[in-house]
């Protein structure tokens, strides 16, 4: 992955965070700045922390179907939220639970849109 790519990939992040933290799910960002420390928070802790839940919930993962990485992926957030001062989660696992999931449909969204747009050669 290129540094452009990371880039835009912070950025789709962020501004979905931004954009969850403005819906009704219990989900607190305060600013546009703590949503961005937010986005790469959680690339961080998916790069680093994200592997070792996959190998250690891979019976749990066949089992569900890959049901549990739904829930691999709200304990990132959570832990997101716990590391960065001004991201909250106001009704604990639940909100964390929700908000991964709005964060996969937004970013999923916003890459579409992204997608459709003509390139710069």
């Amino acid at each position: 992955m290129d540094i452009v790519s990371l880039v835009i990939a912070w950025l789709v992040t962020s501004v979905s965070f931004f954009i969850i933290s403005k819906l009704p799910i219990g989900v607190d960002i305060d600013t546009f700045g703590k949503a961005m420390i937010s986005a790469a928070v959680f690339g961080l802790l998916n790069a680093l922390v994200r592997p070792l839940f996959v190998v250690l919930g891979f019976p749990l993962v066949l089992v569900t179907f890959g049901l549990w990485i739904i829930v691999i992926n709200a304990i990132i957030f959570g832990l997101a939220a716990w590391l960065v001062e001004g991201f909250r989660l106001r009704w604990g696992i639940w909100s964390a639970l929700l908000g991964a999931i709005a964060l996969g449909f937004i970013n999923s969204l916003l890459y579409q849109v992204l997608s459709t747009l003509p390139r710069v050669r």
